[in-house]
């Protein structure tokens, strides 16, 4: 298992927690040398937010453990492809690598706004993407 497979993992922890709170379940984590820095999964429901999204809930807790807000030296993972909004913050904290599961076609920053990360930010797709698209699917089915 690579790193960002691991990494993953974790998210997809997150993500059922959300799942669990009857949340859409998407789960980031943030990464510095190795450790994760900070965490988060959606809370858009319970909180009444439509800005509490899991990437900037992982975002907060990852400069709050910093004690800045630049995490130029962090990768950040996420189950789902990143909203245009999340991709502007991360754009604004200097992520250095977003690894995301799942693409999103609907929402995503890739259609609407792919210039919105940091110039120096990489973007790795499709980790585990298969497992992260399945959560959401079986969310959204029963739903309906």
């Amino acid at each position: 298992m690579t790193d960002d497979e691991r990494f993953m993992k974790e998210a997809l922890q997150e993500a059922r927690v959300a799942l669990a709170k009857d949340e859409v379940p998407i789960g980031a984590v943030i990464v510095a040398d190795g450790r994760i820095i900070g965490k988060g999964h959606n809370l858009t429901e319970n909180l009444h937010d439509v800005t509490a999204h899991a990437e900037m809930q992982a975002i907060t807790a990852a400069e709050e453990y910093l004690g800045g807000k630049y995490l130029d030296k962090c990768t950040l993972y996420v189950t789902v492809e990143p909203c245009v909004m999340c991709a502007g913050a991360m754009g604004w904290s200097q992520v250095q690598r977003v690894v995301y599961g799942a693409s999103d076609p609907k929402r995503g920053f890739q259609t609407y706004a792919p210039r919105a990360l940091h110039p120096k930010t990489s973007i790795i797709d499709g980790v585990l993407a298969e497992e992260c698209g399945k959560l959401m699917t079986d969310f959204f089915k029963s739903k309906r």
